[in-house]
């Protein structure tokens, strides 16, 4: 069994981004040689998430504005983390449901992804650099 590990870096220039990161995710899987295992990808930072679905413009639109009803950044002072001069909660609270990472089976070398899937960055406090993990374990 072999491992390998690698670090991306975003910098979004917006307070929130979803930018798909399966071509640098299926980089590393070649990189790393394994043809069986596992692949994890997560957010190293508890202001942004990792998930998977639809590359769909419509849906990551229907994400911003579910996330902002459910979380609103405004008023910055309904949220008690905020006290602390922050003005992130929101941010913490749309990680939360979104989540940190995702975990994806390797096969034949391959992304064993269902129909549509791919990985996604979600980046809910923006505007300087953060990092996402990439862990492949396997043979």
């Amino acid at each position: 069994m072999k491992s390998y590990r690698q670090e991306l870096t975003f910098h979004a220039p917006t307070r929130r981004a979803f930018i798909n990161i399966t071509q640098q995710v299926e980089k590393a899987l070649r990189d790393s040689g394994i043809r069986e295992g596992l692949c994890l990808v997560n957010a190293m930072h508890i202001t942004a998430s990792v998930f998977i679905n639809d590359d769909e413009r419509g849906l990551h639109r229907d994400y911003e504005e579910w996330l902002e009803r459910l979380a609103p950044h405004a008023p910055i002072e309904q949220y008690r983390h905020n006290d602390t001069g922050e003005d992130n909660a929101d941010a913490h609270l749309k990680r939360q449901v979104m989540g940190r990472e995702v975990t994806v089976a390797v096969t034949g070398g391959r992304l064993d992804f269902g129909p549509w899937e791919q990985i996604f960055y979600g980046e809910f406090d923006g505007r300087r650099p953060k990092r996402v993990l990439i862990k492949l374990i396997g043979e």
